[in-house]
């Protein structure tokens, strides 16, 4: 069965449909597929080439030069690093990305360790634990101690990631009392959020933390 058709020369002939880069590149794409399933080359496919230019003229359509654009992604690399990971990966979401979930998960666990070690928790007072869950959600990633349960997620609790914080009896309670929320960029400074946990849940300062002076 050939899947070689004649859409991907049609629409080289009159791409006047594919007029925004998403696309033109979504054309693009098929084109190469569609080269790859009839064992043709994509790399000589007339189709494909002028698909090909065709996209680039739609994007300099834009107007801007590359030094503009240049600059513009420099200006978003140092943006980026400017933000904790944790956050970054919290906002653009996780789901349906395995390597951003591994991240995810990775730097929560490190966020809540530093939250513990701020509360002035020992090793053996509390668990870390997390639960991927499925391709389609971020997951979890748990402290637990006998008087503390902390959940955090991103695209659960609410579109950009969340933090649900409550009050517990002991590391079998998993009910606990009244759920209390804050959003992620909370776990940044964990001095300052361990503060708030021991103020909105009655727990026990540990006044020999002078992180939470702040």
């Amino acid at each position: 069965m050939s899947y070689d058709t004649a859409f991907r020369f049609q629409q080289a002939v009159d791409p006047s449909a594919l007029s925004t880069l998403t696309s033109a590149v979504h054309g693009l794409s098929a084109a190469i597929e569609d080269c790859r399933r009839s064992g043709n080359a994509a790399e000589t496919d007339p189709a494909v080439l002028m698909l090909a230019r065709h996209l680039g003229a739609v994007a300099t359509a834009n107007g801007r030069s590359d030094a503009a654009l240049r600059q513009d992604c420099m200006e978003a690399i140092s943006d980026l690093r400017r933000k904790p990971m944790l956050v970054t990966l919290a906002y653009r979401g996780v789901a349906y990305d395995a390597d951003a979930k591994k991240a995810f998960h990775s730097e929560g666990r490190k966020a809540l360790s530093r939250l513990a070690e701020a509360l002035g928790f020992e090793r053996s007072e509390f668990d870390i634990r997390s639960s991927p869950g499925g391709i389609a959600v971020s997951g979890e990633i748990i402290l637990h101690s006998d008087e503390l349960y902390v959940s955090m997620s991103c695209g659960g609790f609410s579109q950009n990631g969340e933090i649900m914080y409550r009050r517990c009896n002991g590391r079998r309670d998993y009910s606990g009392m009244r759920n209390h929320y804050a959003g992620i960029r909370e776990l940044t400074k964990p001095g300052v959020f361990a503060a708030r946990l021991c103020r909105d849940l009655g727990l026990a300062v540990p006044v020999s933390d002078d992180r939470l002076v702040a």
